[in-house]
């Protein structure tokens, strides 16, 4: 948050000396990430830096920044998806993001937002990268399948967490209830310290991989990831569309020496209905220019999965007009 802060102000400060710049040509565009040791904050950054083009910049052809002109983004710390939609809906962010999910249950009611008004002027971006559903059984359990951990001893992840309505979701489409398995309600490194001590079969994880909790266990421990499927399972993905098809690659986690195909999440931004189109039609445009590719490729490891053909996978809540009309000209969507 730190460098972003400093190079406004500079970039501010020099044009303000230039006497190039008057208060009505500058707009400040803040992005609500995660907490600083995750993946959500250093994209944050990366984007922030690559939409922003200060008042008295180079211009993008003479060498400078091919960002919005005028903008002036932010990455802020924040709790992540549900305290970014909650932030966004008061007013308080421009944009933020947030598991596909989580944006899903939040612009319908549904899902953890059961109960809570809908926010209604919820708006996408894009899709940015995927986090995996991870579904990782003990190698002694004998659980190669959804199908298998009926009878068994299943961490489904904290109550209120995304995780714990993806696994319901999940196990639903297999024909099972939290009846049919001996459901425990941990987080993974906790599952994960069950699970070495002989006492969890399996447990539910969503996230970017390599989870460290995860790689810690299967460096002392032998486990597989079981392979979930719209195949196996099309209720699945007919009835929830922010699910996405995903892989983990071989060799991510110690002896998982294949591919195990999986369903993922997308890792969202997302914004208000009440931001103006001709805004976000720029900020769309610049997140999609070849000099945010280059930054993105060598600005961290997710960055390469950050792709405009990937940018509309598993998105259910409504694009941003703004965003929808880049991606019409774009010709990624009809």
């Amino acid at each position: 948050m730190g460098y972003q802060k400093v190079l406004a102000g500079l970039a501010l400060s020099a044009s303000l000396i230039a006497g190039t710049a008057s208060a009505q040509d500058m707009a400040f565009f803040r992005i609500g990430t995660g907490g600083t040791g995750g993946t959500y904050y250093p994209i944050g950054g990366l984007l922030a830096n690559a939409i922003s083009n200060p008042p008295g910049s180079r211009a993008c052809d003479e060498g400078g920044s091919c960002g919005v002109p005028g903008l002036i983004a932010s990455a802020l710390s924040a709790n992540g998806s549900v305290a970014n939609i909650n932030a966004i809906a008061g007013g308080t962010l421009e944009s933020g993001f947030s598991q596909s999910d989580v944006a899903t249950w939040a612009y319908t009611g549904t899902g953890i937002w059961e109960g809570k008004p809908p926010v209604e002027k919820l708006r996408a971006i894009a899709n940015l990268y995927p986090e995996s559903i991870h579904l990782v059984s003990s190698a002694e359990s004998g659980i190669n399948s959804v199908a298998d951990l009926k009878g068994k001893t299943v961490s489904l992840d904290e109550p209120g967490s995304g995780t714990l309505v993806d696994a319901r979701i999940i196990l639903e489409g297999y024909g099972l209830s939290e009846a049919d398995i001996s459901a425990e309600y941990l987080k993974p490194d906790q599952a994960a310290d069950r699970m070495r001590d002989g006492a969890m079969d399996a447990f539910f994880f969503v996230g970017g991989y390599p989870a460290g909790a995860i790689a810690e266990l299967a460096s002392q421990h032998a486990v597989k990831l079981v392979p979930i499927s719209c195949e196996e399972a099309p209720k699945i993905c007919e009835t929830y569309g922010f699910f996405a098809s995903d892989k983990i690659p071989a060799g991510t986690y110690e002896g998982n020496a294949d591919d195990t195909m999986t369903l993922s999440v997308g890792a969202q931004w997302v914004t208000s209905a009440d931001q103006p189109e001709d805004l976000i039609y720029e900020v769309t445009k610049a997140l999609w220019n070849d000099n945010t590719r280059k930054l993105l490729d060598s600005g961290h490891a997710k960055g390469k999965a950050i792709t405009k053909e990937t940018a509309l996978n598993g998105v259910g809540i409504p694009l941003h007009p703004g965003a929808e009309r880049f991606y019409k000209e774009a010709g990624l969507l009809k």
